[in-house]
């Protein structure tokens, strides 16, 4: 007993450290940030510099000014991610810098979404344009990275790293056999025969179907990723898929020999290559800028002005909203990486309500969720558009499903090629965990109801025929609701739609071909076109929704890592199986989700 009130009492004192620990943490890092914010002092970018990208940290759509936004506090470290836009606001100002002489592209593995990656590429290959120089170099060279650095020249890398160049493939996890072990069963409802979301849950293998549209979405990646790779290298796509398919590629050297690397160089023999490029009289007296040094030695305005927008002035007080909508579709508020119906739908009231806005740009980064939350937040587009305010969605790399839900009202969609996209479906889960509760647990549950349907959906007891025959309605209503939605927003029949929907998923430039899609182009095309239908010749970005308090953030992301540190000590080595399955069993109500966000680009 003795023992067990030590172990208590530790429990508790550690935890109140850690907290102490935290709370102290925040107040030196906010005052540091907030002493040099008030400084007002920015880098000095000198003559002869190269602006040196890393790319160390992930790619996010949305910068943060809370320095522990993205802190992770089971390991105390920082994951600040890299904005995208604030990047590609870098490469456009360092391209017309007489100071910045070329690019130092300095790869490990880029974490980050294949839209957030094309776009950085495209960035930089607009850089290039410029007649400025680039080199690009890694120990090693992933696909993706291959394809990012691809108008480098030279393009280098260590002598005895690793290059391939093998194709892409996707692996869908199935989890029936896991719930079978486990007695447990999960009962699928669902609208459209493409409709892959579920699948994973009730079958050990891909549906023809499903195998069918899989497919054709990796061939259409695939096609997007040899053509860009082959346009920077000067080679044919039909040479890089042979290549590929015999594993021509598959160390350093077969890779220049290939074509796709120009150089074998150590690191120090990039620094001298770069030193006699700008005439620096030794490696150490290389002027290396990184990306945020860059930014802060831009002008307030330069950094506010994404590349093609005219910069706003004194006198500007028109405004574009951009409203950030990103992660699963949740009911509520949401947390950490949801879209929560009501948070969204509140930005999107305020941009609306704010005569200063003359266009909203709405940024969708979503695989959808509930279909409730999806309505919604939709609702708030049509107000938007009722009040002759032009919407524009630029979505990024994924919008489906209830993603593509909340984008169909817009007057223009722009995607970029790889954006996965439709997924125009819903379905319902209905589990039963009563053998598992008996078998496993030794829980038995009676009842008593004041009718037949008084317990319909009870996890306890298997769902009967006619109460199926009830669900199966209402996920077929809330499909007709979806098909109509977008048959308004697109300006096509019902059946037209429901021709392209049924679940069916697309890559951007695929939706595009079948009027799902206005036009390609990312966050800044979005912008310019929002510009042009509401005649501005320069405005202001307001971003939504508002960034939390730092302060109220903090709390949030401690409780959420004591949370996930009990979980991880509850659930041991079935932590991550769990949190695999815990949002489908979680989500009740119909959903319109897309089954997993493919990442086939290693």
């Amino acid at each position: 007993m003795k023992s067990f009130f030590r172990t208590v009492l530790a429990t508790m004192l550690g935890l109140l450290l850690f907290q102490i620990l935290g709370f102290l943490v925040v107040v030196v890092i906010i005052a540091g940030v907030a002493a040099s914010g008030g400084s007002g002092s920015s880098f000095e970018v000198e003559s002869g510099s190269i602006l040196h990208l890393q790319l160390d940290q992930p790619l996010v759509e949305r910068s943060s000014e809370n320095p522990l936004s993205n802190f992770d506090w089971m390991n105390f470290q920082s994951n600040e991610g890299v904005s995208v836009q604030e990047l590609l606001v870098v490469l456009h100002h360092a391209a017309k810098d007489p100071k910045i002489q070329g690019i130092f592209l300095d790869l490990s593995e880029v974490q980050g979404d294949m839209t957030q990656r094309d776009q950085v590429r495209e960035g930089l290959e607009r850089f290039k344009r410029s007649g400025k120089w680039v080199i690009a170099h890694a120990e090693s060279y992933s696909q993706g990275n291959l394809l990012l650095a691809s108008m480098a020249k030279p393009l280098c890398m260590v002598p005895t790293g690793m290059a391939m160049l093998n194709g892409l493939a996707t692996e869908p996890v199935f989890l029936k056999g896991m719930f079978e072990k486990l007695d447990m069963e999960i009962e699928l409802i669902r609208v459209g025969k493409f409709k892959g979301a579920g699948e994973m849950l009730v079958r050990e293998n891909l549906s023809e179907e499903n195998r069918f549209q899989q497919n054709a979405l990796i061939q259409g990646v695939y096609a997007e990723m040899l053509n860009h790779l082959g346009k920077n290298r000067a080679l044919h796509p039909d040479t890089l898929r042979r290549m590929a398919a015999d594993a021509v590629v598959r160390n350093a050297a077969s890779a220049v020999k290939a074509g796709l690397v120009d150089s074998l160089m150590y690191r120090d023999q990039v620094l001298t290559w770069m030193q006699r490029r700008t005439k620096a009289k030794s490696i150490d007296k290389l002027r290396l800028v990184t990306a945020d040094e860059y930014f802060s030695s831009l002008d307030e305005k330069d950094q506010k002005t994404l590349p093609g927008a005219a910069p706003a002035t004194k006198e500007t007080k028109d405004k574009i909203a951009v409203i950030y909508a990103e992660g699963d579709i949740v009911s509520g508020e949401g947390g950490d990486g949801q879209m929560g119906g009501d948070r969204i739908s509140e930005a999107l009231r305020k941009a609306r309500l704010d005569k200063k806005t003359k266009a909203v740009v709405l940024r969708v980064n979503s695989p959808g969720g509930s279909a409730l939350a999806s309505d919604i937040i939709w609702r708030e587009t049509q107000l938007i558009r009722q009040a002759g305010i032009p919407l524009v969605v630029s979505m990024g790399g994924v919008a489906a499903s209830g993603g593509y839900y909340i984008a169909a009202a817009a007057d223009s969609i722009f995607a970029s090629p790889n954006t996965i996209t439709g997924s125009i479906g819903v379905f319902g889960l209905v589990p039963y965990v009563g053998d598992f509760m008996k078998n496993k647990l030794g829980i038995t549950v009676d009842r008593v109801t004041t009718g037949p349907y008084a317990d319909i959906m009870s996890l306890s007891r298997r769902m009967r025929p006619d109460e199926r025959v009830l669900i199966q309605e209402g996920v077929d209503q809330v499909y007709q609701e979806f098909v109509g939605v977008v048959s308004k927003g697109r300006g096509l029949s019902p059946d037209s739609v429901h021709s392209l929907a049924q679940g069916r998923v697309y890559t951007g430039r695929q939706a595009m071909a079948l009027g799902l899609v206005d036009r390609m182009g990312g966050l800044n095309d979005a912008l310019a076109c929002a510009a042009r239908m509401a005649k501005l010749s320069s405005y202001r970005l307001r971003e939504l929704p508002e960034v939390k308090d730092p302060v109220e953030e903090f709390i949030g992301q401690l409780s959420g890592a004591y949370a996930e540190h009990q979980s991880r000590s509850e659930w041991g080595p079935l932590y991550r199986p769990y949190q695999h399955v815990r949002p489908w069993i979680q989500n009740r109500g119909i959903q319109a989700r897309l089954e997993f966000v493919p990442q086939p680009l290693p």
